[in-house]
């Protein structure tokens, strides 16, 4: 028997999520041909800066221009994962340089990696065994405000309570 996987609800400006239109969404990249495809169509200044990903509910990896926000790049839907990722030409083959979960929209907790793993081996890609920076994310339990723990400070930059050890930026999940 398999462990639930956490799914991320979006926490960020009610606004962003507002402006996403319908059918919105990422490129959807569930294969390699998809992204030989999708990665072709890239201008090499493209390829100079991370881009904005998300892994949806079903497993695949939506990637979206960096500038993109990451609710729109995943339809407003819950994800699996989200942050920022770059591409590398090795050899012969595309490979994975960097990848994080910085989303400040979705807040994933450090164990999305397992999804983002998934839908990088489906997809045939050569990548790190892990996020290359890990965000850690945390919800306030007095003030109730998102924080981003830097050197190990659990402590709420807003009010200067203490944070907990583990991830609760979404009360629902």
């Amino acid at each position: 028997m398999s462990a639930r996987v956490r799914s991320y609800r979006y926490v960020g400006p009610v606004e962003l999520k507002t402006a996403v239109p319908p059918g919105g969404g990422g490129w959807r990249i569930s294969s390699a041909a998809d992204f030989e495809g999708w990665i072709a169509e890239r201008s090499s200044a493209d390829l100079t800066e991370p881009f904005t990903f998300v892994v949806g509910r079903d497993g695949v990896l939506r990637l979206a221009p960096r500038r993109s926000e990451h609710v729109a790049c995943a339809g407003g839907d819950r994800v699996l994962s989200a942050g920022e990722i770059s591409f590398v030409r090795e050899a012969d083959r595309w490979a994975v340089s960097e990848v994080s979960n910085q989303s400040t929209g979705y807040c994933p907790d450090i164990t999305s990696w397992a999804a983002v793993a998934r839908a990088l081996d489906d997809m045939e890609l050569q990548r790190p065994c892990g996020f290359t920076h890990e965000v850690v994310f945390r919800r306030c339990p007095d003030c109730q405000e998102h924080n981003i723990v830097r050197e190990d400070d659990f402590v709420c930059v807003f009010c200067g309570s203490d944070l907990p050890a583990t991830w609760n930026v979404d009360p629902t999940a």
